[in-house]
């Protein structure tokens, strides 16, 4: 299985000017912990991570006393620009991990787990975002009913079309749910906010042509993080 089998290619983004509040009520609204950042031609050129803006809360956390901040060596301009900027073009991280769609899961993880990071976007050859793959993507691809190297061409075509009918069904916002598809049969992932739009959800899969049966793994989102 490969990353274009799994990803979620709904992917919550943020242009280069955009404000750390903003980015701040996209990743608490959306439940997720980074957005990559893209420039007019669509192609990613940073990332701003929970941990970017943690940093910011208090800039004086890991000073130390006094004393101790007399024999550290002074803050650089690049680190003090992403400590204190404004905007996602300050506070992103520029040097951006990224896979292609055909990368192989176990590569994959194996990456997350060298580099320490939690999700890497999914990128084309012209560095255009397909989708991103996080650690629970990649529990997803491990927990479908048929091993790994048995899913086939048609389960592909399938799982795109399940993706379309996922985005256009009412009542539930489509990035929260992902699906994996293996000989037919769809599996739902992700995070909705009520048992309609679970049902909803099912009822979109169910009415894609060439879908055997749906199995819906969603869970729900606490009421507080669902208010607009």
């Amino acid at each position: 299985m490969q990353a274009k089998d799994v990803m979620t290619d709904e992917v919550i983004t943020a242009r280069p000017g955009a404000t750390v509040t903003d980015i701040a009520e996209l990743l608490l609204k959306h439940r997720i912990s980074a957005v990559p950042i893209l420039n007019e031609a669509e192609r990613v050129i940073g990332i701003v991570s929970e941990g970017d803006l943690v940093r910011r809360i208090d800039d004086t956390a890991d000073q130390g006393s006094w004393w101790l901040r007399l024999f550290a060596s002074p803050e650089s301009p690049a680190a003090y620009v992403k400590r204190h900027g404004r905007r996602a073009e300050e506070v992103m991280t520029r040097n951006v991990i990224s896979v292609a769609p055909e990368t192989p899961l176990g590569e994959i993880a194996h990456l997350l787990e060298r580099k320490r990071i939690k999700r890497v976007p999914v990128i084309d050859q012209a560095g255009r975002l397909l989708g991103i793959i996080s650690r629970a993507n990649l529990l997803q691809g491990l927990a479908v009913t048929k091993p790994l190297s048995g899913i086939q061409r048609s389960d592909e075509v399938l799982r795109k079309q399940v993706s379309e009918a996922l985005k256009a069904a009412p009542g539930f916002v489509s990035t929260g749910v992902n699906a994996t598809v293996t000989d037919g049969l769809v599996e739902l992932w992700g995070i909705v906010r009520t048992d309609d739009e679970e049902h909803a959800a099912r009822l979109a899969a169910e009415n894609v042509d060439g879908v055997r049966a749906v199995t819906s793994n969603l869970s729900r989102m606490p009421p507080y993080l669902g208010a607009d």
